[in-house]
């Protein structure tokens, strides 16, 4: 049997989506990259905005024109936070909840057997386990992915994931331990750390974030990077302990969502703007030449004019690397659905356009203060204009035109110019570290 999958959202779907392949190719499967060539076809989907669910929609479309023959099976959130019978589902043939992933093969053998669609979905509970999930593999990345943390307990009111995800699951130290040694003779440079609620990890098993970054760092020389955070969990006393390990990256991607403590109240999120902006300094006086990039979100319920321009000096002041700007979607279920004054779609577009623009202009300033530095960076692909582009530990993009084959290896690079989006580099005397 044939199987071909497609990962959108997180970096979490996309270490689930390794483990899934990893648990049918060792069952005889082969991986393929059309979807005409396999005989399932499976969407791992994400359902962070309405936005996300659409993608996956007209994805599943796509799939039934290119492969009218493939079986469609339809993981992740949207699939665990659909109602069955949802015009959404339509497309799928299997639609498997995050909760019965390790089931998929005898769900794929039960549909095989009676050709009839499977709506296999389990609601999660408080006393759910951690799922440990092995990966070994992640197609030819310079950069593996290990989720330690499932499942979020705060409930921001715009949010479905909660519910999508259940309560926060931590994995043990000695599964990160094996994982990471792993990664490492696997020959991979970089791991990171991902979760739904990363810095939550250990909350419900008695351990903590910092222990854990601790572990990963410890057990092997890779680069060690984090996924994205929620702030109020970086106090100065977990900063100084990552700082202590050669091998962390510091990038620090703190969900900010608003710069209005009006509008961050009604969103339920736990920390004010000043509370924000002491993590960020933080930040910068514990590490050199640390990244820190977040999500902003333009258009929530009930969010003025002038709760959205504060917002905008809030991104414009702080000096973020980078910004993920997205309009509020309105997920139903949650308690921002239900509220009050909701900001009509053009509002909303024309906010996004103003938010990104100073985004923009945050991410320029950003790339010019690299340049002139001598940095670290990871090749991880050959451009098809000749330049290898590659990362430096606060995750700038660095491309440099070179003949030598460096694509996963760590190499010294003089940063002598900013692009759009990007830094252009030289090699060093130095070339050949790791």
């Amino acid at each position: 049997m044939k199987v071909k999958i497609y990962t959108l959202g997180c970096k979490v779907n996309q270490f689930e989506s390794q483990s899934i392949i990893k648990q049918l190719t060792d069952n005889g499967w082969l991986a393929v990259d059309r979807d005409n060539e396999a005989d399932v076809v499976i969407v791992n989907s994400c359902a962070v905005t309405g936005a996300s669910e659409q993608k996956a929609v007209k994805l599943m479309n796509r799939i039934r024109r290119n492969a009218p023959g493939a079986v469609i099976l339809l993981t992740g959130c949207m699939a665990q936070s659909l109602e069955q019978g949802s015009s959404r589902l339509s497309q799928a043939d299997i639609i498997l909840g995050n909760k019965r992933r390790a089931d998929i093969l005898p769900v794929l053998e039960k549909y095989f057997s009676e050709r009839k669609k499977l709506y296999c979905v389990e609601n999660y509970n408080k006393k759910d386990d951690y799922e440990d999930l092995e990966v070994d593999d992640f197609s030819g990345r310079t950069r593996a992915f290990l989720k330690i943390e499932d499942g979020c307990n705060r409930f921001c009111s715009y949010c479905i994931i909660p519910y999508a995800r259940g309560r926060v699951r931590s994995c043990t130290p000695e599964y990160i331990e094996k994982e990471i040694k792993l990664f490492a003779e696997k020959d991979y440079k970089e791991a990171v750390l991902v979760g739904i609620n990363l810095s939550c990890y250990g909350q419900d098993n008695g351990h903590s974030f910092a222990e854990a970054v601790g572990i990963a760092c410890r057990s092997s020389d890779m680069r060690i990077r984090l996924g994205s955070l929620e702030p109020e969990s970086m106090d100065i006393d977990t900063l100084r302990a990552f700082a202590g390990y050669e091998n962390f990256c510091p990038q620090f991607h703190l969900s900010l969502q608003s710069g209005c403590d009006a509008t961050l109240k009604r969103m339920n999120r736990h920390y004010t703007c000043n509370e924000y902006r002491e993590i960020v300094e933080n930040i910068r006086s514990v590490f050199d030449n640390p990244s820190v990039t977040t999500d902003v979100m333009v258009g929530f319920a009930g969010e003025t004019e002038e709760e959205f321009l504060q917002s905008v000096d809030f991104v414009k002041n702080t000096g973020f690397a980078k910004v993920h700007v997205f309009p509020y979607s309105r997920r139903p279920g949650t308690a921002a659905d239900k509220a009050e004054g909701h900001i009509s779609e053009e509002i909303k577009k024309k906010r996004a356009a103003i938010m990104g623009q100073a985004a923009a202009e945050s991410r320029k300033r950003f790339l010019m203060s690299q340049t002139g530095r001598i940095e670290r960076v990871l090749f991880e692909t050959r451009r098809e204009d000749g330049f290898l582009e590659g990362y430096t530990p606060n995750y700038t993009p660095v491309v440099v035109r070179t003949e030598k084959d460096l694509v996963n290896h760590i190499t010294e690079v003089r940063l002598v110019s900013a692009e759009d989006d990007f830094c252009t580099g030289e090699l060093t005397d130095n070339t050949n570290i790791r």
